[in-house]
């Protein structure tokens, strides 16, 4: 089920149901909220109703043991294609984009007879992570895209994208989850989570399921507590902050590491709301910074510990110790 997207939801179905679908449909909003869920129900849904058997299920929902959603979960339907970056080759982690080599492969896969239906679907998860040859690559498929192909392109910045991509799209706009949403979505998935913790985690998470979900799986409350600390209290020894560094130093917290990227930046920008004058001007700048390291610290492979420490510097600033 699909929730906090009912508009979505409907605009879809309705094209489906009535055989007026789009080639290419770009789910566009912020992180997290549900456009990656949406676009494998989608095409889970597309997938089964044309191979069949039918079945009746509120729009969007397929029904688990249906045999295409079987496939589709264990990622060999032949008729549907998932898109994102790959593992490096060499060392951890994946690839810096999503590469011209996977779109070219892709447009061979559209020169195939279908299998089991007359349709076909293809999700990017995020189109944004196309390097500049395979936006050019994937531009010339949709311009002329084969009969019953279904794209659903994942975008978290649609902006950044070539304008000739957007205009070959129909666009569904995503938007922040509510906190009701968000506590149904947590209770749903984190059942042994307290109502307690779902509740601060709902508060932590800006609207963002996906951001909700790994800070309750990875129990973030406390690492929140010492980020809070240092941005409100400061950290004139630097003790605060290579407490932090140490712990999300090691190789062991690289999950814990990625979601405090995520985290300072928004509790920055959640004290900057209560702050006024020069403590306002603080956060605001401090926000611009640990927005940029966050970003670019992945890209770059940079040092977790020294990372962590430099953020905690940022978190200090904002308390005006410097």
């Amino acid at each position: 089920m699909i929730l906090g997207h009912d508009r979505a939801v409907e605009q879809f179905s309705s094209a489906w149901a009535m055989r007026k679908l789009h080639h290419a449909w770009l789910l566009a909003g912020p992180r997290g909220v549900g456009k990656a869920r949406f676009a494998r129900a989608a095409a889970t849904r597309l997938l089964a109703e044309a191979a069949g058997p039918a079945f009746e299920a509120a729009p969007l929902d397929t029904p688990a043991e249906h045999p295409m959603a079987r496939l589709i979960t264990a990622e060999s339907h032949p008729d549907m294609r998932w898109i994102q970056r790959l593992p490096r080759e060499k060392g951890e982690g994946l690839a810096r984009n999503i590469s011209v080599k996977q779109v070219r492969e892709l447009g061979e896969f559209l020169g195939l007879t279908p299998a089991l239906s007359d349709w076909r679907a293809i999700v990017i998860d995020p189109i944004d992570e196309l390097e500049t040859s395979a936006a050019n690559a994937l531009l010339k498929i949709l311009e002329e895209p084969p009969p019953n192909s279904l794209f659903l392109l994942v975008s978290h910045a649609p902006g950044r994208l070539l304008p000739t991509i957007r205009s070959r799209c129909r666009r569904l706009d995503f938007q922040s989850l509510d906190d009701d949403v968000m506590a149904s979505i947590l209770e749903r998935e984190t059942p042994d989570v307290s109502a307690a913790e779902r509740q601060r985690v709902v508060a932590m998470s800006e609207g963002s399921a996906g951001r909700a979900l790994a800070f309750a799986e990875l129990g973030l409350a406390k690492l929140e507590d010492a980020a809070l600390t240092i941005l409100r209290q400061g950290d004139p020894t630097n003790g605060r902050r290579s407490d932090l560094a140490q712990d999300l130093g090691k190789k062991a917290s690289a999950e814990r590491y990625a979601a405090f990227l995520d985290l300072a930046p928004s509790l920055i920008a959640r004290e900057a709301r209560g702050l006024q004058g020069a403590g306002r001007e603080r956060a605001l700048n401090a926000y611009d910074k640990a927005r940029e390291l966050a970003a670019i610290a992945p890209r770059l492979s940079l040092d977790p510990a020294a990372t962590v420490f430099q953020l905690g510097g940022i978190l200090a600033d904002v308390a005006g110790e410097r």
